[in-house]
């Protein structure tokens, strides 16, 4: 075998393959860093004032755009570093050289422009992607033509089989990585089940509507406006309710909502006058609020705005056709978030999950699926259905009789006490 000795050209050629090696180490390391790096971090650093964290963001805006450039430098240095190699080693080896070459490079890309910077980054990105920024977005202007090309030959055979990119789709998907973060932090135990449930509670109130989590109206406490003044006033001061609609004739026909303190001044008002008579001409009309009528379809969190903006905390509910659904209040958009409010005047309401002797659980049919599930850890669906035994209802596709039981969703579910065409009691046990 024919050696040459190490002259000058042969020194540079290993050297420029030493050093297309170190860019495609940076490249590589460069491209898991940015991709890896969580924006919360990258956003904290820059609101604090670094540039590097600035650029990063800059650069992680369009990552199709940022991805295309890196592995258009990227692919430049290792083709570029393997042709170097393969015509020095054929000048030391002869013939023989292509196959050290393809061995020797093989390896020299393998650890030292993929594994090892790879490594290097995916243990602290954010820092590394700090870095490097300030150079990739440069390198990006350099490269946007041809990277603007290759983008445009790509969705071009993206759409050729049928797939459109969405631009809106990172964005879209925030909320699920952030829900999706918590739940592991969760399982984790870096999360504790209250915090998750509170935060995977404010994140979800977009996702839900009214109907969800209103009171349904066969629930509503209401005043009859032609009772007579003494029996209204003691109905509002037996009320654990401080506000109650108020209707005449039919249900349907909501007059107004008294509140009690309301109430309260008019009767303080009238006493004044030292005539214990002047009761008898209250006009609950005069101290009845308007009603405020919000729809069953409204998400939570517009009507929380809603409440905010008003300065009320109480509307009632009604469907398309303008039929009275239920109530809700402020307190119960809360309390999707921060779980059930109890105070003083709070009727004490019966437990609506007991475990049983033999591993039954024994739930209330007006308990919501969604109360279930946090309570319980289970995921039941409610998309069809908001209590459980609109569920069973919902897959049976019947009212089932006391008794009947039914097995979906990896849970067997037995009817235990029916009153009319109400579930009231379920026994629900995970197959």
């Amino acid at each position: 075998m024919d050696f040459l000795s190490l002259d000058a050209p042969t020194l540079l050629t290993a050297a420029a393959i030493l050093g297309l090696l170190v860019l495609s180490a940076f490249f590589s390391g460069s491209e898991t860093a940015l991709t890896a790096s969580s924006r919360g971090k990258l956003r904290a650093q820059a609101d604090k004032g670094s540039r590097g964290a600035e650029s990063a963001l800059h650069v992680t805006e369009d990552s199709e755009r940022m991805i295309g450039a890196l592995l258009l430098g990227n692919n430049v240095v290792n083709i570029l570093s393997a042709s170097l190699a393969t015509a020095l080693l054929t000048r030391l080896f002869g013939d023989s050289g292509v196959a050290v070459a393809t061995l020797v490079m093989t390896l020299l890309v393998l650890i030292f422009g993929e594994v090892l910077p790879k490594t290097l980054a995916i243990s602290r990105p954010e820092a590394f992607a700090t870095r490097v920024a300030p150079i990739i977005r440069g390198m990006i202007v350099v490269f946007s033509p041809v990277v603007a090309v290759v983008r445009v030959l790509v969705r071009g055979l993206l759409r050729v089989v049928g797939v459109r990119i969405d631009p809106n789709a990172h964005m879209l998907a925030i909320r699920d990585e952030i829900a999706g973060a918590i739940a592991l932090g969760h399982s984790q135990g870096a999360v504790e089940k209250e915090d998750r449930d509170r935060l995977l509670g404010a994140l979800d109130l977009s996702e839900r509507t009214v109907e969800e989590i209103m009171r349904h109206r066969s629930q509503i406490e209401m005043i009859d406006a032609d009772k007579q003044p003494a029996e209204i006033i003691a109905q509002v001061l037996a009320s654990p309710h401080t506000r109650i609609p108020l209707y005449r004739e039919d249900q349907e026909n909501i007059l107004g909502v008294i509140h009690s303190k309301d109430l309260l001044r008019e009767v303080s008002r009238l006493m004044t006058k030292g005539d214990t008579t002047a009761l008898a001409g209250l006009d609950i009309l005069k101290v009845a609020m308007k009603p405020y009528f919000v729809p069953e379809t409204t998400p939570l969190d517009e009507q929380m705005r809603q409440f905010l903006k008003r300065r009320t905390h109480f509307a009632l509910v009604v469907d398309e056709y303008g039929a009275l659904r239920g109530l809700i209040t402020l307190e119960d958009i809360i309390e999707e978030i921060v779980g059930e409010i109890n105070d003083e005047f709070d009727i004490a309401q019966e437990v609506t999950l007991k475990r049983a002797d033999t591993g039954d659980y024994l739930v209330e049919g007006s308990m919501t699926i969604r109360d279930l599930n946090r309570m319980m850890d289970w995921q039941l669906p409610d998309d069809e259905a908001n209590t459980v035994a609109g569920l069973v209802i919902h897959e049976a596709q019947m009212i089932p009789n006391e008794g009947q039981a039914f097995s979906f969703h990896g849970f067997r579910f037995e009817v235990m006490t029916r009153r009319e065409n109400r579930i009231m009691k379920l026994k629900v046990r995970p197959l």
